[in-house]
Parts: C-alpha cells; sequence; structure tokens
C-alpha cells in the first residue's frame, strides 16, 4: 500500500473509532477525536502537509502521489 492509501484508512479508522467510543459513551470531548482528523485532512488538502503522512515515508512506505 501506498502512502496515500494508509493515511486515509487511518484516517477512518479514527473517525469511525472516535464517533463509536462517542455513540456508546455519550461524552461529548470523543467528538474531538473526529473533528481533528477531518479538520487535517482539509488542511492536508491545500498545503499538503500531513504528519501521517511523514511518519510512514519515515517508516519506509512506498510513496504515493498526493503526499511528496
Amino acid at each position: 500500500m501506498s502512502v496515500d492509501r494508509i493515511v486515509f484508512a487511518m484516517a477512518g479508522i479514527f473517525i469511525w473509532g472516535g464517533l463509536g467510543i462517542w455513540y456508546m459513551t455519550q461524552e461529548p470531548l470523543w467528538l474531538i477525536v473526529p473533528a481533528f482528523v477531518g479538520a487535517n485532512m482539509f488542511q492536508a488538502a491545500f498545503t499538503g502537509f500531513c504528519p501521517m503522512a511523514m511518519i510512514l515515508k519515515k517508516f519506509g512506505a512506498k510513496p504515493g502521489q498526493a503526499f511528496d
């Protein structure tokens, strides 16, 4: 898998995880997790800066097209 696909997969896991925990606990602070991930994806679309992509590159993941 390329860095791009791993980043999108991890974002989905964190969004669903945060929403799932919020649904089970009804603690509104858990909604910060999907909000943060969504905001990071939004800014990465315009700037190309993604901390997760940088970490994956250091671990040797195959580069993709979105995060060079």
